[in-house]
């Protein structure tokens, strides 16, 4: 018997078996959290302070300030950042508020502005790398980045600390409202960044091990 003639007697078989067709019901999407701000924000430093992200919520006119501390604190000495980035012209103006310079604790600022191609030397010789959010994930706790532009997805990737400026007011329950709310399906980058803390793997004999694959230490500053 050929090939054909066996796939034939197969098929009747199956049609004569009385099999039925039978509808899987759609299970209905289990319904998200809903938090006031406070609630956010606390689920937000809960989650992302479980994986080693060092959250500090702060008053809006006040993160630069937070961020001199504790780039004084960590001893960082070169400050990667996307000058017309939304937190670009803030960065600048704390570093130079009351005629402070570089000489004490500063790190160097160090603008993101040429092609990788020109600028990969300097890539990855930073100590830090500063971005703004698009917004965060209460219930998975995670910073939401759109990168540009402006702020390249490198910028968050490749220094070995990333630190993360996120609004209080961008803090949504869930990704999927904030998909909604936003309209992502109206236009979106080419790629959109969830992070929840510093790059880890555990591939390596089972060991859990951080800053393998980006960066090691992750700061995010809340804007209340």
């Amino acid at each position: 018997m050929n090939s054909q003639a066996s796939r034939e007697r197969i098929l009747a078989r199956l049609r004569s078996s009385g099999t039925e067709q039978t509808t899987v019901p759609v299970a209905p999407a289990p319904e998200a959290p809903s938090l006031d701000r406070e609630d956010k924000i606390a689920r937000m430093t809960e989650l992302m302070g479980a994986i080693r992200t060092e959250v500090h919520v702060v008053a809006a006119d006040d993160w630069p300030n937070k961020l001199k501390e504790l780039a004084r604190e960590k001893g960082w000495k070169r400050l990667l950042y996307g000058p017309d980035s939304p937190i670009g012209p803030d960065v600048e103006a704390a570093w130079t508020a009351g005629g402070e310079d570089h000489g004490d604790g500063l790190p160097k600022l160090i603008p993101y502005t040429e092609p990788v191609e020109r600028f990969k030397e300097n890539l990855f010789g930073m100590d830090a790398g500063i971005t703004s959010c698009r917004g965060g994930v209460a219930d998975t706790g995670a910073v939401v980045l759109w990168p540009t532009p402006e702020e390249p997805r490198l910028l968050s990737l490749v220094p070995p600390v990333h630190v993360a400026v996120l609004d209080a007011d961008t803090i949504h329950d869930s990704l999927a409202e904030m998909m909604a709310v936003e309209n992502w399906a109206g236009g979106m980058p080419t790629n959109a960044l969830l992070i929840s803390g510093p790059s880890k793997t555990a591939d390596i004999e089972f060991t859990l091990v951080f800053g393998v694959h980006g960066p090691k230490e992750m700061v995010v500053l809340i804007r209340k």
